[in-house]
């Protein structure tokens, strides 16, 4: 097997190193830290995609996915929450969630920061990740959402990964594949 997947996604080429997740099971990762050009595309495509006025708030889970969200934000004219995965005590009153990702395999609360409470109590909220997996992590966001007292209306991600009928709703760019040996 190759040590690499390649992808072409709005318009560029990467290639993603593979990584094995469990005992036979290894992805591609995804890293877009860094790789401003990607973020950009990847961010004007999604704002094409999305319909602007089908939502008043986007929201994504602390940490990959933040250039990305701010560039869509920037993109869409729209405002943006972060989760944040380790509650700080500036946070207040702040609403969670649990979720497992499958990159790390262990659980992590995501917390709404309370001074992002009015960004999302009323609000339509589109959900926004690189890659969404097994859904654990849009599970956790749309837990934080609901308490919030707001509403999911839509879903984006780079890409998806797994059994693509699980994500027709999930407005993406592209799909990456599960290796099993």
């Amino acid at each position: 097997m190759s040590t690499v997947h390649t992808v072409q996604v709005a318009g560029l080429t990467r290639e993603l190193p593979l990584f094995e997740v469990a005992p036979g099971v290894t992805i591609a990762i995804l890293n877009i830290l860094g790789d401003v050009e990607l973020v950009r595309a990847c961010a004007k495509e999604l704002a094409a995609r999305l319909p602007a006025a089908d939502y008043d708030v986007l929201l994504t889970a602390e940490a990959k996915s933040i250039p990305l969200i701010h560039t869509l934000a920037e993109e869409a004219h729209k405002p943006y929450v972060v989760l944040r995965k380790n509650y700080k005590s500036y946070m207040g009153e702040a609403i969670s969630a649990e979720t497992v990702s499958i990159t790390t395999n262990a659980a992590q609360t995501l917390y709404l920061d309370a001074k992002d409470l009015p960004l999302i109590a009323g609000k339509r909220v589109a959900l926004v990740d690189d890659v969404v997996s097994t859904g654990s992590t849009q599970l956790g966001m749309r837990a934080v959402v609901e308490k919030a007292g707001g509403q999911v209306v839509a879903e984006a991600a780079i890409f998806t990964e797994g059994d693509p009928s699980k994500w027709s709703d999930v407005v993406a760019l592209g799909h990456l594949p599960v290796f099993t040996s």
